[in-house]
């Protein structure tokens, strides 16, 4: 009886052209923790190298944070000014007449404006020829460019003004020399507060300084001023008793309406002898002229941080030539270009990284520190901060994609032949 193995066929042997091809070795795949520390190794090689090309970068980005931070911060306290003063004062002064001469706003005209409907209050100034001294021993034609001007008792409130020190003016002390001076007028006199002992010598009588104003951002002109009383000014000053600018408080929702027919209240047989303006436009303007330069100086920072890709493109390519023998090593060791490529790649991302996270950082100190400079509250844009590094790897990422491309081309044999 035979086994039953024997009765299987003998297996013959595969020739070797039928055997399957052996698979072909795949190089391993860098993770992205592997390409970030590679990256990093390549840049603390040469730490100095590596500083000079991130700091030309960081002073581009830091110059655009700064100018967007301040000029944010700038637009933000001035809308804070504006909510506290008011965007609805307006402002008539007397124009031109036909003949080219100064013309006058009726004595009535502030009770006119008054009387509309749609104004909650109105009020007004009359300048004069006198002038104001700390004593009677200074020469008259030193005036110190300080001005003299009649106000009506309820001008304070019109223009939004505040008193530092004593009171403002009142229907008792209209009546007698009595003077309120203005922020600066009061600094220029060397009066540092009010009272029934302090004096100044205005239109050759001494007047009593009752009050003390703070500086008025919407209305500069208070700043330099001293305000007396408008009967005391008729009877004392030779004042003739027309105004010089009325100060009217619209509506908030009426702004526009009354800004367009106010000259023609102000003085109705000749409205186009009236100028209508309103401060607050002043401003916008100020800020909008501040604007115009901030972008001039964005685009200085721009042009520094094109200085800052130059400096990474030249960085990386020096780095490659230095390098060649590294980069031979590696391919014969099996490194595709692919992992050469994206090496130098992460090099250059890395760097401008580190420049663009420096620049945000040294933009937002720069911005809190003229920010608390300048009594503001400091705001920097998250957008612009974004904005910033984005723009730092963008600009690294141009710079590196060539000396990537160029290490990854090396020949190993040629690269490890260079040394």
């Amino acid at each position: 009886m035979t086994a039953p193995y024997a009765q299987l066929p003998a297996e013959r042997p595969r020739p070797w052209a039928e055997l399957p091809p052996p698979p072909r070795p795949r190089a391993a795949r860098m993770s992205p923790a592997d390409v970030a520390r590679v990256g990093g190794w390549g840049l603390r090689s040469r730490p100095m190298r590596v500083f000079l090309s991130a700091l030309g970068i960081a002073i581009g980005i830091a110059a655009m944070i700064g100018v967007m931070g301040i000029s944010t911060s700038s637009t933000n306290d001035l809308n804070k000014q504006l909510a506290a003063l008011g965007t609805n004062l307006l402002t008539v002064t007397p124009g031109t007449t036909a003949t080219g001469g100064t013309a006058h706003l009726p004595k009535e005209s502030v009770q006119m404006i008054a009387a509309r409907p749609d104004v909650k209050s109105a009020s007004g100034i009359g300048s004069m020829e006198a002038k104001v001294y700390k004593n009677d021993r200074i020469p008259s034609v030193q005036s110190g460019g300080l001005t003299v001007s009649a106000a009506k008792n309820d001008l304070l409130g019109a223009v939004g003004g505040k008193i530092v020190d004593g009171r403002w003016l009142n229907a008792a002390s209209a009546r007698y020399p009595a003077v309120v001076l203005g922020a600066q007028a009061a600094a220029q006199l060397g009066v540092h507060r009010a009272g029934a002992d302090v004096q100044v010598w205005l239109g050759e009588h001494w007047f009593t300084v009752v009050g003390i104003m703070a500086s008025n951002e919407l209305v500069p002109d208070m700043d330099t001023s001293a305000l007396v009383g408008w009967p005391v000014a008729e009877r004392l000053l030779d004042f003739n008793g027309y105004p010089t600018t009325i100060y009217t408080r619209a509506k908030d929702d009426a702004v526009e309406n009354v800004q367009s027919v106010l000259g023609a209240t102000a003085n109705p047989e000749n409205p186009n002898e009236a100028n209508v303006s309103r401060p607050s436009d002043a401003l916008a303007a100020k800020h909008a002229t501040d604007k115009a330069l901030s972008g001039l100086l964005v685009g200085l920072g721009g042009v520094a941080l094109l200085v800052g890709g130059v400096g990474v493109a030249n960085t990386m390519v020096i780095s490659v030539l230095e390098r060649r023998s590294e980069i031979g090593l590696r391919r014969s060791l099996g490194a595709t270009r692919g992992q050469i490529r994206t090496q130098f790649f992460a090099e250059a991302l890395l760097l401008s990284a580190l420049g663009g996270v420096g620049g945000v950082l040294l933009g937002i100190g720069v911005t809190v520190g003229y920010a608390a400079y300048q009594g503001w509250s400091a705001v920097v844009p998250v957008w612009a901060m974004a904005g910033g590094v984005g723009a730092t790897l963008v600009i690294g990422g141009l710079a590196g994609f060539y000396p990537a491309v160029r290490a990854a081309r090396l020949p190993p044999t040629e690269a490890l032949a260079t040394n």
